[in-house]
Order: C-alpha cells, then structure tokens, then sequence
C-alpha cells in the first residue's frame, strides 16, 4: 500500500485494513471503502463475506469497483502532501556553503547534496535523492558520498564510467578501453584494486605514525637534553656565582685590610705630631712668661729690687732640645704588594680547588680503554692486557690488514666513540717524546697526514727538545713547568670539546674547542721513536683514581 503522510489530515482517505492512504479504493453495497486488494485479501481468507467496518454480512459476494471520486481525491492529496513535504524538506534542509558540494537538480537556492550517482554522474540532495532510493531502476546505480567534478570519473575518450583498474598500466579504465586499447592488460575492479590500495595505504599509515611517535619520542629526548643542558648551565652558574663573591668579597676584607693598615700608620704619625706640638706649645707659654718677667725686671729703676729678683732669673725651667725631633712620614712600601700577594694566595688556593673538581667531573666520563694490535705500526710493542705501548728497535712481521698504521708509529684503542662524553688517563712518566689524543675513524693509515684538526686528529705532543705542542691550526706552544707524569684525554662528542689535563697537578693544559665531529673517534697513542734507548719508556693507559 502506499506510504503515509502525517502532513495534513488524512483520516478521510485511509483504508480501515491496512491503516495507510488508500490505494485503488473500491466501495462495498454498505458504502464503505477501502484499498481493493485489501479487502479481496480479507474476503478471501474467511468463509463469510461481510464488511469489515460494520460487519454488515453479504449472502454472496459483492462485485466491487474502483471508485473513481475516491481514486482522483486520493491522488490530489498524495500530489498535496508530496508538494508540501517538499517544501517542509527543503526548508529544513541546508544550503550548500563554499567547499561543500551542491545539488545538481535543485533550482535557485542549491541544497547540500547527500549523495553523487556515478552512473546519472549527477550529485543529489535529499529531496532529489528519494528516486534512487524507491525506484527499483535507479536502486541499481552506484552512489557515493557526495564529490564535485564527476565528470572526472568518465573516460574522456569513449565517455563512459570509469569501472576498471589496469594493473598493467596502473590507471583507471571503462569496458570499452579493456577492450580497445589495453588488450591482455590484467584488469580488476576498482573496489578490488581499492581494498588493496587500502591495504597498502594502511600500512604506509602504519610506518607514518611509527616515524611520528619516533620524532616525539625524540622531542622529548631533546627536551631532556635541553633541560639537562639548563640544569647544568644554573649549577655552573652558581658556582660561578659563588666562587666570585667569595673573591669579591675576599678583596674587599683585604682592602678593608689594607685601607686600615694605612689610615693606623696615619693616625700614629699624626698621634706623635699632636704629642711634639703640645710640648712645644708648652715650652713656648713658658719661655713667653720669662720673656715678660725678663723685660718688666729689664725696665726696672729700682736699683735694688733689680739685683735681688735678677738671681731668680737664672733658674729658667728646663726646655727640650728639639734640634734632632722629626715627625717622619710611616713608611707604606710594600704594604699594597703584600695585599695583593696574600689575595693571590687566596686564588690560588681556591683555583686549586676549582681544578681538583672539574677533574673529578671529567673523572666522571672515565671508560675502559684498550689498544687494538690490528692498527699498530709493525714496530710498536703492546703487552698482552693491550694496556702498554713501547716502540721496538725493528719491526715486526705482521699482517698488513687495511686497520694498520704503516708510516707513523700509531696505534688506536680499541673503543670508538660517536656520542656522549668519555675520558681515560696515560702515563707518560720517563719519556721524552710522545704524542696523545683522538683521532677520527677515517685517519689515513697508509700515506702521510698533517697532524691537524683538519685532518681528523687532536693530540698533545712532547718533542726531544723538551717542547710540548698543542697541535692545533697552527700549533700552539705549550710551557709546562715541570711537565705532566699523567695525561688525561677528555672528549665531549657534541659539545665539540677535547680537553687535556695534568692528572697529577689537577690543571687545564690544552682544549680544542669548537670542533666538529662526524665520524666515530678512536683513542690515539704514539710512543715515538725508541731514540737509542732514551725514550724507551711506554706511554701507559692507567686506571683512573678519582682526585680527592
């Protein structure tokens, strides 16, 4: 039966069977109505013929017709409603908005499309959508969600649907190009060739979010790093911070020092000034008295009052010789020397310190070194725990593999590095021609090589002439007084840091900074030439004691 509308009142068209709008309405002799193949039906599957609405009963069965008043009310309702529910649709439906895709039926005001047909090759809205879902033909086209440019999807040359994938050629294709132009080309079609592509991308996908969980699992590594970096800054800071104030603070108590030393020698010159003046001043009232008694006797007529007080005057009070008396200024050589002596002191003792703990910080980055037998020149001895070098009066026979160093008296450790920080300690004790540091793994161990950074190398060499060398670009001079008997190698791969220290005396002796590392690095070790004898010692890779 046809489908309901609850659009307007529709009680007068319903059949009373079915309950739905009437469809072929036929009136029995009772003048009641209804939908003709629901009451045949009905009359059909009972055994007494009466009507349904009134239960009036017919001795035989009443020929019905369709009323055509019934019928011709019925489709102008149905036209009606169907216009009114058009009209309550479109209104409650959107307007297609910029990027979205519009109907391609609708006329002045373009609605949403729900759907695109790629058979009609047309996008439709709700309303204009409703055949494809109710008429048995149309049920049969393919829709999709709604796409604009559908005619994208039509072969250009035989403008028919594009419905197969050529596997051969990888492209889309209609019937007629399967059949025209890709002849014995393997063909599937497009939801085949789609749920494979679907696969495939699936997995693409798959890899995407893995690289992108791995890049956020690398922020987060660089975060640490930068908040590591950031802690480490603030501790270098303050103690930074500390150091100088305690100097600062240090030279001002030793000026405070000084400035007193100054002003007390001051105040006791002029102590002993006040002290001599007060005297004179009291000889001077007194000696100022006799020149009065002295000059009122002098003009004195009475004869005998003159002789009798003139013996007085011979008792004079007694005076000072002040003929040698000096006020002599203090004397300040060497007080502002010794100031700053008993500062330096203070820095030295301080510096000392400094020095005993950043070597026990680089201490911190110690690794387990050992020479590698396969890098070293045919006459370098190594013992047998590969912690001992020495070079020979003549070479060995040993193969000539690529690793080896075959002009210069090298050998590497065994260890390479790409990262990080790492720190070992040699002994140099007894020798008087060596060289250490790190080289890059692509050293070239066949030809000639300037020693340089430029080379790949970074090393502190001593040479007969008791001459220590940073062999940097260009070489830099070192004096070292007296000269290490322990040398550690302290190497930040990132920061682009190799540092050298005196073990011993806990003191910088050289940095390379600012480097740039790629290739792995590898400890470096010559001992040099034997010399006779006289450099017969071995450069030894000592376990590291932490400085106290």
């Amino acid at each position: 039966m046809s489908s309901s509308s609850n659009l307007r009142s529709e009680d007068p068209f319903l059949c009373s069977i079915c309950l739905d709008v009437f469809t072929d309405p036929v009136s029995t002799p009772c003048g009641h109505n209804f939908c003709k193949a629901c009451i045949t039906q009905h009359w059909d599957g009972n055994e007494k013929c009466q009507c349904p609405f009134c239960n009036k009963l017919f001795k035989t069965r009443p020929e019905v017709e369709i009323n055509t008043f019934i019928k011709e009310m019925v489709v102008k309702f149905r036209r009606e409603a169907q216009q009114e529910a058009i009209s309550i649709n479109i209104s409650e439906q959107q307007a297609a908005k910029p990027g979205e895709v519009p109907c391609d039926v609708c006329t002045g005001t373009k609605l949403k499309a729900l759907k695109s047909c790629l058979v009609c090759l047309l996008s439709y809205c709700q309303t204009h959508l409703e055949p494809h879902l109710t008429a048995p033909r149309l049920k049969k086209h393919q829709l999709m969600e709604p796409v604009e440019n559908l005619e994208d999807r039509m072969c250009l040359q035989h403008e028919r649907p594009l419905e197969l994938f050529c596997r051969t050629d990888q492209t889309c294709v209609c019937l007629l190009c399967a059949v025209l132009d890709h002849k014995n080309h393997e063909f599937v079609p497009l939801r085949e060739e789609t749920e494979g592509k679907k696969a495939e991308l699936k997995k693409t996908e798959d890899e995407v979010q893995k690289m992108i969980q791995n890049r956020r699992v690398k922020i987060q590594e660089i975060k640490e790093s930068v908040k590591i970096s950031k802690d480490a800054a603030d501790r270098e800071k303050a103690e930074g911070v500390e150091v100088f104030t305690a100097l600062m603070e240090s030279a001002e108590r030793g000026l405070k020092k000084l400035i007193k030393e100054i002003e007390d020698k001051q105040k006791t010159a002029e102590k002993q000034a006040e002290d001599f003046i007060k005297d004179l001043e009291q000889e001077i009232s007194e000696l100022m008295k006799r020149s009065s008694e002295v000059k009122q006797l002098s003009r004195s007529e009475d004869h005998l009052h003159l002789l009798q007080s003139f013996s007085s005057l011979k008792a004079a009070p007694p005076t000072k010789n002040w003929t040698e008396v000096r006020v002599r200024p203090p004397s300040y050589e060497g007080t502002v020397v010794r100031a700053v002596a008993q500062l330096e002191e203070k820095i030295r003792k301080k510096m000392k310190m400094m020095r005993k703990a950043e070597m026990k910080r680089v201490q911190q980055s110690a690794v387990d070194v050992t020479l590698d037998p396969d890098t070293a020149h045919p006459r370098l001895i190594l013992s047998d725990d590969g912690k001992q070098v020495y070079c020979g009066t003549k070479g060995q026979n040993l193969p000539d593999n690529p690793e080896r160093f075959s002009i210069y008296l090298y050998v590497l450790g065994r260890q390479s590095f790409s990262s990080g920080r790492f720190y070992f300690e040699v002994q140099v004790k007894g020798k008087t021609d060596w060289s250490l540091g790190v080289a890059r793994e692509s050293i070239n161990r066949k030809g000639k090589i300037t020693l340089s950074p430029e080379d790949g190398v970074w090393t502190v060499v001593l040479r007969k002439s008791n001459e220590y060398v940073a062999l940097a670009d260009p070489p830099v001079r070192l004096h070292l007084h007296p000269g290490p008997e322990k040398v550690g190698v302290f190497v930040d791969y990132e920061e682009g840091l190799v540092s050298f220290y005196d073990v011993d005396a806990a003191a910088l002796i050289y940095s390379f900074t600012g480097c740039c590392f790629t290739d792995k690095l590898y400890p470096l070790f010559s001992p040099c030439n034997n010399d006779g004898g006289k450099n017969s010692a071995p450069l030894i890779i000592c376990p590291i004691n932490q400085a106290d």
